[in-house]
């Protein structure tokens, strides 16, 4: 990847007002074409949205993208879509204990709900503000309840794949956990026995780091430092770790793009939620210095593989990184990504997700007195922002439902759409895809107004 040192969070300002013009447009085409009683929007065919039954994961990005939308634009219809979709249709998913998927479901919608009241951003409402807080409460509880523990002295949340299972993309959802104990709760069990949520998404980030990322320190044959597993297998019976194993990738021992961007920003928002956490309540987890540092190595390595490793010259990564026709492409970081190759599909939605982690992670580094680190991990952040908002990736034609295109859902299984013509997908878009690149449009424009912009 070529990262480009000349661009500025305000030089991308007319890009990023692009994308909430256009986003405004589809979120409101979408809300009046889709039927609720088709399941959750989940990825674009032909460029409208379709269902795709696995589990309900997607449906907080639709509404989210709403708040996100007002919270760029002052849109006030956008906020009352909102609002209204939040509280007729996601209850359920606060008390869904059959998923991994919280944070992106519940944070996404009352989280943002209520990040916007704390911020001044709508009318203060105590009645609001409590609904939304419980619905954070239960969401974090529910989540941090669905765990394992392993014979290696830790433990996890576990994905919709059972007690064996733990995803990468589950990091992510430990942003539910660390919202509700910033609301001072905590997950009751057998005897009234309290579990504190902080220390349980700590916990699981650890597990995640030990078992489903890799440092380069010849734990198996393949180790490339910052290589990710998607999902990693324990043994029920004694708990100990057996295999990795990828859902969504090619391999287990290839990196599957996506679920390394999962980790990438899951760590850098962690880190930052960290400062807000007094050191005391770290002391039981080792401390401060010992979590951060973690932390930091995990999201260090992950971003320089992304960078350095797999990601072509303009900052898009193919789908994964040693999918089976990858060696057509020749060398192909020394140029654009192509989404209309004939060989391996581009991803779009891994690079939405990752640009956002590395402009945290440069952030919070540059913060921390790491400035020259910091910088590197900004400008690649913006260097991808700067791709996905022009063409081919910004999606222009009101007919096509979707923001980003050329985003792959699950080549495995073959669920992603290829057009008349070609070989492998391209020209779609996935609601994850489209919301993670208005939370990226959001964190450039408040960059640029010398604001930020966090998830808690």
């Amino acid at each position: 990847m070529k990262i480009d040192a000349s661009l500025t969070p305000a030089k991308l300002r007319k890009k990023v007002g692009r994308v909430f013009e256009l986003a405004g447009r589809k979120v409101r085409a979408l809300d009046a074409a889709w039927d609720p009683a088709r399941g959750t929007p989940v990825f674009t065919v032909k460029g409208k949205y379709t269902s795709r039954g696995w589990t309900e994961w997607t449906q907080g990005f639709q509404f989210g993208m709403a708040f996100l939308h007002f919270d760029a634009t002052g849109d006030t219809d956008s906020l009352q879509l909102g609002r209204a979709r939040t509280l007729r249709h996601m209850a359920s998913h606060v008390s869904h204990v059959g998923v991994h998927d919280h944070g992106f479901n519940n944070v996404s919608t009352y989280g943002n709900l209520r990040r916007l009241m704390l911020e001044g951003r709508i009318p203060f409402n105590q009645d609001e503000l409590n609904y939304a807080e419980i619905a954070l409460k239960v969401s974090g509880a529910v989540q941090a309840a669905r765990w394992s523990t392993t014979a290696h002295g830790t433990g996890y949340v576990y994905s919709f794949n059972g007690p064996h299972s733990l995803f990468s993309d589950t990091i992510r959802s430990m942003r539910s956990l660390a919202v509700a104990h910033q609301l001072g709760h905590v997950l009751m069990g057998e005897g009234d026995k309290p579990t504190n949520l902080l220390l349980r998404a700590i916990e699981h980030a650890r597990t995640t780091a030990r078992f489903n990322v890799y440092f380069g320190e010849g734990r198996d044959a393949y180790d490339v430092a910052g290589r990710v597993v998607h999902e990693s297998i324990f043994n029920r019976n004694d708990g100990n770790y057996r295999c990795p194993s990828s859902q969504q990738g090619f391999s287990p021992f290839t990196t599957w793009t996506r679920g390394a961007a999962w980790i990438i920003t899951g760590y850098a928002e962690q880190l930052e939620f960290l400062d807000a956490v007094k050191g005391a309540e770290l002391d039981a987890a080792g401390g401060r210095r010992a979590v951060t540092d973690l932390f930091v190595r995990t999201a260090r390595a992950t971003s320089d593989y992304y960078i350095d490793g797999y990601s072509a010259k303009d900052g898009i990564p193919y789908w994964d990184t040693g999918a089976m026709q990858t060696h057509a492409l020749g060398n192909y970081q020394q140029r654009p990504a192509d989404p209309f190759n004939a060989f391996e599909p581009v991803d779009s939605s891994a690079a939405t997700i990752a640009a956002q982690g590395f402009i945290r992670l440069g952030t919070w580094l540059a913060a921390h007195g790491e400035k020259t680190a910091g910088k590197k991990y900004l400008q690649a952040g913006l260097t991808v922002a700067d791709t996905l908002f022009a063409e081919p990736y910004l999606s222009a034609d009101p007919k096509h439902q979707g923001l980003i295109l050329h985003s792959v859902y699950h080549r495995p299984n073959g669920w992603d759409h290829v057009p008349k013509g070609r070989s492998v997908p391209c020209g779609e878009s996935s609601m994850w895809g489209d919301y993670h690149a208005m939370e990226l449009a959001l964190l450039i424009s408040r960059l640029a107004d010398g604001k930020y912009h966090t998830f808690f």
